[in-house]
């Protein structure tokens, strides 16, 4: 019987058969032989084929029955070993028989541990003719490839200090024209490996000390077969691996009839089972011509295509190895993974100074899709992956250096600001690392400013944090830093006062007056709206606030000039009065009516009109649709084409109102945030142009009701407190800049575009994210890496000018497999689904859903491009930068922006596409795929107090 091969045990790592049993044989079966019988044990005699065997040094290159390694091995007729030897029949590769592409099969019961071949799933080519695909070698005489057995190739040889043990090569037929069959098991992995020393070129032929024909020693990956006319070896003994007999040692001589002959012993792997380095070349293994006949006990001859498969991978990392996803059982990490900054060192000439710390931006603030630039767009265009950078600008830091210096360094050309990836030629010049224009240092540079020395610049802050906080001169400001000003606008409709919302506003305000961010400067108001605009006079000399109603909607006015926005300090009383009155005041009108009309539009105007002259930021809270004066709209959604295809017209704004209304506040410095609570179609798709433009915030609660919607009232109070609390940055200004050779074509977020690489952000809190499309416009062939720099203007709501910078630098490579390799799939996914609500406004939500299908398969296939031809037969292979991407991308096509099929109301659709377009990718991966915790392991014994809630955490 043949040795049980431990590597092929699990069918799930081997294409789906079984191994472990005799293997099936590959070419045709001997005159008179039963397949039945090879598993029965019992086979019959052979016949001699009518063509001779191939012989190697006397050998038969196939085993005979009847032979024992302890008696003398038979004559061999037809060839010597001192004679010329035959021609052989070589191919790609090894010298491959003929006999090998017949096409009679057995036609006995298949092996039940392997499904039988059929012509479909194996259609030979023609004798003697070279494998498909495979370029012919030039060298007159091809690297041997034996492994336990002239026709079957090796395996690669193990690495350094790696010992195989006897077990057969993967006995798989792969058929070069037929897709699907298996290949090469992918539990076999690739080793690396040194050049053997002393390893001979070239055998000669071998005598024993007897005046045998020895077979040529074991050739690097090489596993040998037994002698002619060998005995099945004993099994080996638990947890031992059988090893072949040293086909060096001369036979015994022939023992006297009755004499007990010595027990077959298992000799120490010696070393020609362990190399250190490729296979010799320029060895001949000799062929008689003709079929080769494959009997019983020998191994077949497997497609020479997965050794060299194999031996590919060999120098691949653990990181580079690809994942099929067929068999990998566990894909998503047991613990949360923590993206660390990428390191990238430079190497300097001799006589720069370089920076000590040359740590990258944090990839939760500054984060590109790929983590490795291709060096040409047509390199990009074969990945077939998004380029682009997702950003984070305002994101809250543990620790941000902030420097106050009189001068800030900046490139002279293109305005760069001074960062670690800069290089000094030496103390009084510096290269910038975008345009690579050489500038002189500031005589106030030389200085450091913590250690106090002078001539080394290159260690000073800001060229050893990526990022950084300047403490802007007056160059940078065009007026005085404004206060902090804060206008609330609430819905006060019918509907609107039923939900309860206005109790929930009003509570979270007189909580959290004290700690909303500003200065002694802060100002504040409220206007409330159904179908009139109230104001609300706040003056010191008043007892209690008083409101006036302005009924004329159509052109609306201020009332007073003053007391409508007030000093929060001095007139904290009267501000806490009207929180107070607020939720009882609308509750019916003084006749007794009920107002159900919103008069949204008119109360923004106005508002615009209050704050215009300093900025600031205007919150809206609207739960009922615009049904009177400016901006009024009509309802466009059909109930019953919910779980349809969605118009694309519904996605995109009726009117261009507010999206006017945004801009003009942009220029004003004012940003408008909306909370939505609405429980009927209030077209968010529209009023969200407001916020959009002018760079604000959008909240929303469906259906939201204190008694009937606990859960939404709960949330809403919840993020109030984060809302009024967060620091908050005005008049804001963000330029991306990016190497020479990169380009900036479109921008994701919230923001108004003033110029190609400048946007205008009236408005810039912790939440916000934007994200930017890049593309290669020149060549990056003489470039080892590229940078990207973001630096954020804007002033503090204690009235202070700052900039904040964040640079990244990022390696250039040349191939498809080392960008692959450096995929950030967090950062791919939320660009792709940023892109896809492009797609689905401008087109349709099932364009989107097959541009997103189509950004799943088309890198998977360039990356199967990529790997050994082959190799991946059987199987999905995917980097495991991507092991998660198909799933993602699942999770976006069942996510309410993106599904079909499903009931979902177009309000919800609409924004959740603009959630996507506005949220950092943090925040965003937390909608799309949810953190899972366990729960099955809680112990009561150790809490987690929150306010008043107690809950069990993990005992561990």
């Amino acid at each position: 019987m043949a040795q049980s091969n431990p590597y092929y045990q699990n069918s799930a790592q081997s294409g789906g058969y079984q191994y472990g049993t005799q293997p099936n044989v590959a070419g045709p079966p001997p005159q008179g032989y039963n397949m039945k019988d090879q598993y029965r044990g019992n086979q019959p005699p052979m016949t001699a084929p009518n063509y001779p065997p191939s012989t190697v040094n006397g050998y038969n290159n196939y085993p005979q029955r009847g032979y024992s390694p302890n008696t003398q091995p038979p004559p061999q007729p037809g060839y010597s070993p001192n004679t010329q030897p035959p021609p052989q029949n070589t191919m790609n590769g090894p010298p491959v028989s003929a006999g090998y592409y017949s096409n009679t099969y057995p036609k006995s019961a298949p092996n039940p541990a392997m499904p039988p071949y059929s012509q479909s799933q194996f259609t030979p080519p023609k004798s003697n003719s070279p494998l498909p695909n495979a370029p012919q070698r030039n060298s007159p005489q091809p690297q041997p490839n034996v492994s336990n057995g002239p026709h079957a190739p090796s395996r690669p040889p193990p690495s350094m200090g790696t010992s195989y043990s006897s077990a057969p090569p993967p006995n798989v037929h792969q058929n070069p024209y037929q897709t699907g069959t298996a290949g090469y098991p992918s539990n076999i992995g690739p080793t690396s490996h040194a050049p053997p020393p002393n390893v001979p070129q070239s055998f000669p032929n071998q005598t024993s000390q007897h005046g045998h024909s020895l077979p040529p020693p074991p050739l690097p990956g090489q596993q040998l077969s037994a002698p002619p006319s060998a005995q099945p070896a004993p099994p080996p003994l638990p947890g031992q691996q059988y090893v072949p007999p040293n086909p060096l040692a001369a036979p015994p001589l022939p023992q006297p009839s009755g004499a007990p002959q010595a027990p077959m012993t298992q000799p120490p792997q010696t070393n020609a089972y362990q190399f250190n380095g490729p296979p010799p070349t320029g060895s001949s293994i000799n062929r008689q011509p003709g079929p080769q006949p494959q009997y019983p006990g020998s191994l077949p001859q497997p497609n020479q295509q997965p050794l060299s498969h194999a031996m590919g991978r060999m120098n691949l990392s653990e990181a580079e190895r690809p994942i099929n996803l067929m068999q990998e059982k566990r894909l998503l990490p047991p613990h949360k993974h923590v993206e660390t900054p990428l390191r990238f060192e430079t190497t300097a000439d001799q006589g720069m100074l370089v920076p000590p710390n040359r740590k990258n931006c944090n990839p939760s603030v500054f984060c590109p899709t790929l983590k490795a630039v291709p060096h040409t767009q047509n390199l990009l265009g074969k990945v077939k992956l998004p380029f682009g950078l997702i950003i984070h600008p305002f994101k809250d830091l543990s620790s941000l250096p902030v420097i106050s210096a009189g001068t800030i360094v900046r490139c002279k050309r293109c305005r760069t600001y001074i960062n670690p990836f800069v290089s000094f030629l030496q103390e009084r010049k510096w290269r910038c690392n975008m345009c690579f224009m050489v500038n002189d240092t500031a005589e106030e540079f030389l200085h450091h400013p913590v250690t106090k020395t002078y001539g080394e610049p290159h260690t000073r802050p800001e060229c050893t944090n990526s990022t950084i906080e300047f403490i802007a001169p007056q160059e940078y400001m065009l007026r005085p830093p404004q206060p902090a000003v804060y206008l609330f606008l609430m819905d006060v409709s019918h509907s609107a006062i039923e939900s309860g919302y206005l109790q929930i506003v009003c509570d979270s305000l007189l909580d959290h007056l004290d700690h909303m961010p500003g200065d002694g400067r802060t100002r504040i108001g409220f206007l409330t709206y159904n179908g009139t605009v109230h104001f609300y006079r706040l003056s010191e000399g008043l007892s209690q606030p008083q409101m006036i109603i302005v009924s004329d909607i159509d052109d609306v006015f201020i009332p007073t000039p003053e007391n409508l926005l007030v000093n929060l300090r001095e007139s904290k009383s009267l501000v806490q009065d009207l929180l107070h009155q607020l939720p009882l005041l609308h509750t019916v009108d003084a006749e007794g009516e009920i107002d159900t009309y919103s008069a949204l539009g008119a109360a923004l105007e106005v508002g615009k009109k209050l704050i215009g002259a300093s900025g600031g930021r205007v919150t809206v809270f609207q739960q009922a649709i615009p049904s009177i004066g400016p901006g009024m709209l009509k309802k466009r959604e059909d109930p019953n084409a919910r779980a349809g295809e969605q118009s694309t017209t519904a996605l995109n704004p009726s009117t261009d109102y507010y999206k006017k209304l945004a801009l003009d506040c942009s220029a004003q410095q004012v940003a408008i945030d909306f909370f939505f609570f609405n429980s009927q179609y209030i077209d968010i798709a529209t009023l969200s142009c407001a916020s959009r433009f002018s760079a604000g915030d959008m909240h929303y609660y469906p259906s939201l009701h204190t008694v009937h919607n606990p859960v939404e009232a709960e949330r809403l109070g919840r993020d109030l407190e984060r809302y009024l609390s967060r620091k908050i940055g005005f008049e804001s200004v963000m330029r991306i800049r990016c190497t020479k050779g990169l380009a900036i074509h479109t921008f994701h977020g919230n923001f108004f575009v003033r110029s190609t690489d400048l946007l205008s952000l009236a408005n810039i809190n912790p939440d916000a994210g934007y994200a930017v499309n890049l593309s290669i416009e020149d060549p990056l062939t003489d470039l080892s890496a590229v940078c990207f720099q973001a630096a954020l203007l804007y002033t503090t709501s204690k009235g202070e000018r700052r900039i904040r910078v964040h640079t990244l630098c990022i390696p250039v490579v040349k191939t498809p497999a080392e960008v692959f390799n450096s995929v950030d799939c967090v950062a791919v996914i939320s660009l792709l689904s940023k892109m896809a609500v492009d797609r689905s406004v401008t087109a349709s939500v099932s364009d989107a859903r097959e541009a997103l299908m189509n950004a799943m398969v088309d890198p998977l296939k360039s990356y199967k491009e990529t790997l050994p031809q082959g190799m991946t037969t059987a199987g999905v292979y995917v980097p495991k930068s991507l092991r998660l991407l198909p799933l993602y991308i699942q999770c976006l096509l069942k996510h309410r922006a993106f599904r079909t099929g499903i009931s979902t109301r177009l309000d919800d659709r609409v924004f959740a596409m603009i959630n996507f377009k506005m949220q950092p990718a943090l925040y965003q991966m937390l909608d799309l795929h949810p953190d899972l915790y366990r729960v099955d392991d809680l112990n009561d014994e150790v809490k987690l107090v929150i306010s008043d809630y107690s809950a069990p955490w993990q005992s561990g």
